[in-house]
């Protein structure tokens, strides 16, 4: 679907609800497409945040430990 620029900002809202739901809407101007609208591309189940780095860090043994570089700020 191709909506004008002028027509897209009076219906944003209805034009976001119709890309959710799958329609994939061309901002145009002048006639050309300048953007479009559709819904976020969905890859299977999302992780979310908290651990989505499971099993891909590490943490050395003596990451607490300061050198003795830090003598000097930490008296």
């Amino acid at each position: 679907m191709n909506v004008p620029m002028a027509k897209a900002k009076a219906q944003l809202a209805e034009l976001v609800k119709r890309a959710q739901a799958g329609e994939e809407i061309h901002l145009t101007r002048h006639g050309e497409i300048v953007a479009t609208l559709s819904a976020p591309a969905r890859t299977g189940e999302s992780k979310g945040l908290f651990g989505a780095l499971k099993g891909q860090t590490r943490i050395s043994d003596d990451f607490d430990e300061l050198g003795p570089e830090w003598d000097e700020y930490i008296k």
